[in-house]
């Protein structure tokens, strides 16, 4: 006669979880990008051409899609082109974009091995104000990266210290402190 045991828990591979906050944060980017993306389909079919650049929503649309090459781009390893895209998402001047849009450029600066520049795009992030935790924490990285490629050791380590301490569960370890 054979018992059917349940599996003892032990015995199962340990499974990871996403935060909260990377899960609100892969949204936010995917809400951009779908309305980007709606916003560039309404117009490739055959609605009235642009509005004059005062419209927000045609903005915040331009911008929005612009980001989104951008982010594509960066992720295949592009980042001249990615530069290029996240400049014209900036260009639309939709400041509530600003933000992700200069933590986005942020990686990408400091990829392209521009680290002052870099600083200077994760610094616009970083000072937005608001709630946007997970998007400064990704600012002070860039930017503790960019500090860490300068040879400044001391101050990309404070950098990498204030993400972890507006993330705790995204354990920052700088490469060479």
């Amino acid at each position: 006669m054979s018992q059917n045991k349940p599996k003892s828990r032990k015995n199962q591979p340990e499974k990871k979880r996403i935060s909260r906050k990377t899960v609100a944060a892969i949204g936010v980017v995917i809400v951009v990008c779908i309305v980007a993306a709606a916003g560039l389909l309404l117009m490739r079919q055959g609605t009235p051409s642009p509005a004059p650049s005062g419209n927000a929503t045609n903005s915040f649309a331009t911008a929005g899609a612009f980001y989104c090459t951008s982010v594509d781009l960066a992720y295949a390893g592009d980042y001249n082109e990615a530069l290029q895209d996240a400049d014209l998402a900036l260009a639309q001047n939709v400041s509530s974009l600003t933000p992700i849009i200069q933590s986005n450029r942020a990686g990408i600066l400091v990829e392209l091995g521009r680290y002052n520049d870099a600083i200077d795009a994760a610094d616009v992030a970083i000072n937005t104000p608001g709630n946007v935790t997970t998007l400064k924490t990704i600012a002070w990285y860039w930017k503790a990266r960019a500090l860490q490629a300068l040879n400044r050791p001391a101050d990309a380590a404070v950098a990498f210290a204030n993400a972890s301490a507006l993330d705790p569960t995204h354990q920052i370890i700088p490469d060479h402190l």
